[in-house]
C-alpha cells in the first residue's frame, strides 16, 4: 500500500492521460458524496492496495470486468434488437483471478448498504447471499442469461421499462428538431460543447470509419457534443454523435452514438503476473473482452480512431438502464433487495463460464471445481468487510483534503 496522502494518489492517477479540468473537478464532487461513489471513482486504488500474497489470488484465472460494482450492471439492446440485463462497463477489464470481481462488489455492497435509508438491511447476510447464487449458478457450468420472462423484482421492472421506450421520443430528448434538423441539445451537468476543431476530427474519424461499413450513409455525421456520465472515467474524452441513420436520413430516422475513450487499466500487478492477449490498442481489448463476457453485446459496438486516439464506439439507446441502489426514487424493500442480489452472483457467474477456456482463462471443469469448494468464501467476506472500511476512512481524509 502507497505512503502517499489519498488525495495525491487520486490526483496523481488522474492527471494521465488529461482529462477536461471542468469534468475533473465534477468527478471529484461526485467522490465526495458518499463512501460508495469514492469507491466508483476510484478503482485504481483497490488494485494498488490488493495484497500480493493471499488465498485469493490462486483462484482460476477469468476473463473479469475489473470494475464491478453494483451500478456496473444495466439494461440495453442488444444487436439482435432484443432487451437485456447484464454486466455493462469493461474499462478495466482483464485476465485475472476470478475473485476480484466478487471481492469488489461485495466491498460496493457494503458500502452502498448504509446509503439505503428506507429499512434497515444486514450487508453480511446480503454478501452470503450473493456467494451463494454465484456458487450454484457456476457449479451448474452453464452460462445462462436473464430474459424478461425469468426475471423478479427490480431486474423485471428495469426489463419492462427498457421495453417500452421508444427511440424517437428519446431522440426528441436528447437531440430535439429545429428546422426539420436534429441538434444535440446542450444541459448542464449532461454534454458540453465541443470545439470546431474537435467536431471536425471526430467527423473524419467517422467518416474513416463507415468506408469499411455496409451502409456508410448511415455514419454520417450531424452533430457532436461532450457527453457527462459515469464517475471513474468523468473527465475523459467521451462524445455523443447524432448520425444520419436508416432510412432517408430523415430526423426520426436519426440515430445516437456513444464513444468514449479507451485507456489502459488501472490492474498493473495483474497485468504483469497474468500475460495477457496481445491486443493492439486499448479499444480492441475492451471490445474483445465484452464479447467474451457479456450474452449478446450492445447495437453497433467498434472501435473508432480520432486524432491517433483509440475510442469505444456503440449505440447510445433509450434502453439503458441501471438500478441506481442508492437512488430514493427506487421502490426498494427487503425482498426486492435479495432478489436483485441473488440475480447479480447468477449474472457473474454466467459471464465467467462464458469466457472460460478463451484466450488463457481457467475451462468450466475448472470454475465448476472453485465454485463446488468454499475455502475461499469467508476470506472474500472478510477482506471485503475490512476494505470496505478502509474505503470510508480513505472517503474522509479524501473529503476533508481535497483542495
Amino acid at each position: 500500500m502507497s505512503n502517499s496522502s489519498i488525495v495525491q494518489r487520486i490526483k496523481t492517477f488522474n492527471n494521465y492521460p488529461p482529462r477536461n479540468p471542468d469534468l475533473l473537478q465534477l468527478k471529484y464532487e461526485k467522490m465526495k458524496e458518499n463512501a460508495f461513489s469514492f469507491l466508483r471513482g476510484s478503482c485504481h486504488l483497490f488494485y494498488e492496495d490488493w495484497p500480493t500474497n493471499s488465498l485469493l489470488n490462486q483462484a482460476p484465472l477469468s476473463w473479469i470486468c475489473g470494475d464491478l460494482h453494483l451500478e456496473n450492471f444495466g439494461s440495453y439492446q442488444g444487436d439482435n434488437r432484443l432487451t437485456y440485463f447484464d454486466i455493462n462497463d469493461f474499462d478495466e477489464s482483464v485476465l485475472a483471478p476470478c475473485t476480484l470481481d466478487i471481492t469488489r462488489l461485495i466491498t460496493s455492497l457494503f458500502l452502498a448498504v448504509s446509503e439505503i435509508k428506507a429499512f434497515s438491511v444486514d450487508p453480511l447476510a446480503l454478501a452470503k447471499r450473493f456467494i451463494d447464487s454465484y456458487s450454484t449458478a457456476l457449479s451448474e457450468g452453464k452460462a445462462r442469461w436473464i430474459e424478461r420472462d425469468t426475471a423478479k423484482g427490480l431486474v423485471e421492472e428495469l426489463l419492462d421499462k427498457a421495453e417500452e421506450s421508444n427511440r424517437i421520443d428519446f431522440l426528441d430528448k436528447k437531440a430535439p428538431i429545429k428546422n426539420n434538423v436534429r441538434k444535440i441539445k446542450i444541459k448542464k451537468d449532461k454534454t458540453l460543447k465541443v470545439s470546431s476543431e474537435t467536431s471536425a476530427s471526430v467527423k473524419a474519424a467517422m467518416k474513416q470509419f463507415a468506408q469499411s461499413q455496409e451502409n456508410p450513409e448511415f455514419f454520417d455525421m450531424i452533430d457532436v457534443a461532450w457527453r457527462i456520465a459515469g464517475t471513474g472515467s468523468l473527465g475523459l474524452e467521451r462524445y455523443i454523435v447524432l448520425v444520419k441513420g436508416k432510412g432517408n436520413g430523415s430526423p426520426d430516422d436519426n440515430y445516437l452514438l456513444d464513444i468514449k475513450l479507451a485507456i489502459e487499466p488501472s490492474l498493473p500487478q495483474f497485468l504483469k503476473d497474468f500475460p495477457q492477449w496481445q491486443w493492439n490498442n486499448e479499444s480492441q481489448r475492451i471490445i474483445s473482452n465484452q464479447k467474451k463476457i457479456q450474452a449478446i453485446n450492445p447495437a453497433l459496438l467498434n472501435s473508432l480512431t480520432i486524432d491517433g486516439k483509440f475510442f469505444v464506439m456503440r449505440e447510445y439507446q433509450p434502453s439503458e438502464e441501471k438500478i441506481e441502489i442508492s437512488s430514493s426514487e427506487l421502490n426498494l424493500d427487503q425482498k426486492s433487495l435479495e432478489e436483485l442480489i441473488e440475480t447479480l452472483g447468477k449474472v457473474v457467474a454466467w459471464s465467467q463460464l462464458r469466457s472460460s477456456g478463451r484466450k488463457g482463462s481457467a475451462n468450466a471443469d475448472a470454475l465448476i471445481e472453485f465454485a463446488q469448494n468454499n475455502r475461499w468464501h469467508q476470506a472474500v467476506l472478510e477482506y471485503a468487510q475490512n476494505y470496505s472500511q478502509i474505503v470510508k476512512a480513505n472517503y474522509e481524509e479524501f473529503k476533508q483534503n481535497l483542495e
